[in-house]
């Protein structure tokens, strides 16, 4: 009897995670590519390394760049660490990012799978917080300058920008109660905060009833005989996933450093200084529209816009399949082929012929200048929506997911602009002409 208690206990445990049985369908590695479960692992291997650095981390201005030093220099394995917890980082956004797009690409936001939308997005600005304070931790000029451009954004949002500029800084300039603040949130706040959506997200996950399965495969979803046990069929593909994440990022990590600039120095800033590659898109940004659209007025636009995409139904039952049909899969790849055009025609034109975002620094000039790029990317946004109806009489789904795209690309182009094609006062210029300090520069 004691012996069936236990085993009930471990099954009870596992089950918890899975249910008892899964779909064989579900088994298939192209329907997630282990997105999910891979951002998990690496958030755990953050909270790992994380532990570890801070038996040696110091977070007063003083001490924290003399600490990295010694932390890779005198403390065994130090820099290894260090590099894993740096470049986990930056997969995790990259990883997150990806899942959500398979998410979005397979229609698997709907109905009782919103909230599920809800606190992925929840989880991926968390994963964006806690890179952001992370990033000034080190307190080498690249993250002091860069924290210090990113953090200037605020002065541009109208009547509470500075208050919550300085509530961040905790004063005018970045100084030990900011270093103090950032290590609080990055330690405490978003760890507790991701624990706690991701709990509730797998929870919700389980709760729709796992991953979505396409139409196609989904004609025999009432034969109970073509389900499996989760132990060992779906433990055994996660647990593979997990290892070669694992494996990957160690490999990484061997091969490349994180970067450590020379300390922090507040009377020189680097030239140029540019925001964390994950920023490096509403940087882009800046360097063409109205500070005020860039920082305040798109951001408002793109959140509501996610938080809202739930609710945009057309009433088709697309279950799980991948671009919506045929037809949305040829207007996707249009929408890619437009924006590899238009957009980098945009940015040369704007850089050496019109230059709208110069001389709009101030809040209150809501002249020509910041309004005309605007209604000029607005009107073709819905000229681009309005011919894709018209032209392939496309469905709200096709036609909502074809000008996502373009937007998707847009910004995917303004991100490697800012990182790789912008030199010494953010001018344009080819990445041959840029030194390997200021593309590391955005890491």
């Amino acid at each position: 009897m004691a012996n069936n208690r236990k085993k009930t206990k471990k099954r009870n445990f596992i089950y918890h995670i899975h249910p008892p049985t899964v779909p064989w369908r579900t088994l298939k590695f192209t329907l997630t590519w282990g997105l999910g479960g891979g951002a998990l692992v690496l958030a755990s291997m953050q909270v790992i390394t994380g532990i570890l650095l801070l038996f040696v981390y110091s977070s007063t201005m003083s001490k924290a760049y003399d600490s990295i030093l010694i932390l890779q220099h005198d403390v065994l394995f130090g820099k290894l660490i260090r590099n894993i917890h740096h470049w986990g980082a930056n997969f995790i956004i990259i990883v997150l990012f990806l899942h959500m797009l398979r998410v979005f690409f397979t229609g698997a936001y709907h109905d009782k799978r919103k909230v599920n939308w809800w606190t992925g997005l929840g989880l991926f600005f968390c994963v964006l917080i806690s890179n952001f304070t992370g990033y000034l931790l080190p307190l080498d000029q690249l993250s002091y300058w860069a924290i210090t451009i990113c953090t200037n954004m605020f002065e541009y949002i109208p009547y509470i920008g500075i208050p919550i500029q300085k509530l961040i800084r905790g004063g005018a300039e970045i100084g030990q109660v900011t270093l103090s603040n950032f290590f609080a949130i990055h330690i405490a706040l978003v760890p507790i905060a991701l624990a706690i959506l991701m709990l509730f997200h797998f929870w919700r996950v389980r709760k729709a009833g796992g991953v979505i399965i396409p139409v196609s495969l989904n004609e025999d979803a009432g034969d109970e005989s073509k389900r499996v046990p989760s132990v060992p069929h779906l433990v055994i593909r996660e647990l593979t996933v997990a290892l070669v994440i694992i494996a990957g990022l160690f490999v990484f990590a061997v091969f490349f450093d994180a970067p450590l600039s020379g300390k922090a120095n507040p009377g020189m800033s680097p030239n140029p200084t540019k925001a964390p590659w994950y920023f490096a898109g509403l940087q882009e940004l800046l360097q063409h529209f109205h500070p005020f659209f860039a920082v305040f007025v798109i951001p408002i636009l793109l959140v509501s816009w996610l938080i809202g995409l739930p609710f945009l139904k057309s009433g088709n039952n697309y279950g799980g399949t991948w671009f919506v049909s045929a037809k949305g899969r040829r207007m996707g790849l249009i929408s890619v082929g437009i924006a590899m055009i238009i957009i980098p025609v945009m940015i040369i034109f704007d850089e050496y012929f019109l230059n709208f975002a110069a001389g709009t620094s101030e809040i209150s000039s809501m002249t020509a200048n910041g309004l005309i790029p605007v209604a000029v990317v607005l009107g073709f946004l819905f000229g681009l929506y309005g011919w894709f109806q018209i032209k392939y009489e496309a469905l709200k789904d096709e036609g909502t997911q074809s000008l996502c795209i373009f937007l998707l690309v847009s910004f995917i182009i303004l991100t490697v602009t800012g990182i790789l094609f912008r030199g010494p006062g953010m001018a344009l210029c080819w990445p041959w002409n840029i030194t390997l300090s200021e593309i590391a520069s955005i890491h």
